[in-house]
């Protein structure tokens, strides 16, 4: 057995397991780059379940959570993943596409306890635990099925354009993303609303600049 790894402690989990509710834990990822969607998935456990290797994509390599992607859909209830278009982030902003998403996951998928990576949910219940993908088996599955699908989106970006290096840097502002925005221009996904894309966006309207 690995020494020193991390495991969630899932204390809502076990509350709610012990009174036979079913719990619905939901995580994203992709709220900081500049290109691509955001990613949102909710993801219901049976009463019980326990992998103590399911945590925080963050902390997992690549190739873990690839494998946990497909356990996780082969062992949940339920699960859902939604993406949020750039035309969607910069419509609401950020904030407010994210949690919309959650909304809509927690909606679609009915369970008698919702947990979120500290985001809240307007005129319902749900719990926002801060760094809940570190505390919960359920929140860090979402984080999972987010980030490996949003992962897997920009790569297929990166066949499309692939002067950006977006399987490198998954949309993210990296010095050679940024470099790539001013070389190239911007392109249908990126979000228009972020600094940097924002101010080319406007370069080019007041200056008719062309990608070079």
């Amino acid at each position: 057995m690995k020494k020193n790894r991390k495991v969630c402690d899932n204390e809502y989990e076990h509350r709610a397991w012990s009174q036979g509710k079913l719990l619905l834990g939901i995580d994203e990822a992709g709220r900081g780059p500049l290109a691509g969607p955001l990613t949102v998935a909710g993801v219901i456990f049976p009463i019980g379940y326990e992998n103590e290797e399911i945590y925080d994509s963050k902390a997992l390599s690549e190739k873990k959570r690839e494998e946990l992607f497909e356990v996780i859909q082969r062992d949940a209830l339920y699960y859902e993943i939604i993406n949020v278009s750039p035309e969607e982030i910069d419509r609401y902003n950020i904030y407010r596409a994210d949690q919309r998403a959650f909304a809509a996951i927690a909606e679609h998928l009915s369970a008698d306890v919702v947990l979120t990576d500290a985001m809240p949910i307007p005129n319902t219940d749900a719990i926002a635990i801060v760094k809940g993908d570190q505390k919960s088996i359920s929140i860090a599955a979402g984080s999972i099925l987010a980030k490996v699908t949003r992962d897997r989106i920009m790569a297929e970006y990166d066949r499309k354009y692939p002067q950006y290096g977006f399987a490198r840097n998954k949309g993210y502002p990296t010095k050679a993303h940024l470099q790539a925005i001013e070389d190239y221009g911007i392109t249908e996904i990126h979000r228009r609303s972020y600094g940097p894309v924002a101010a080319k966006q406007l370069s080019l309207d007041l200056f008719g600049e062309e990608n070079s």
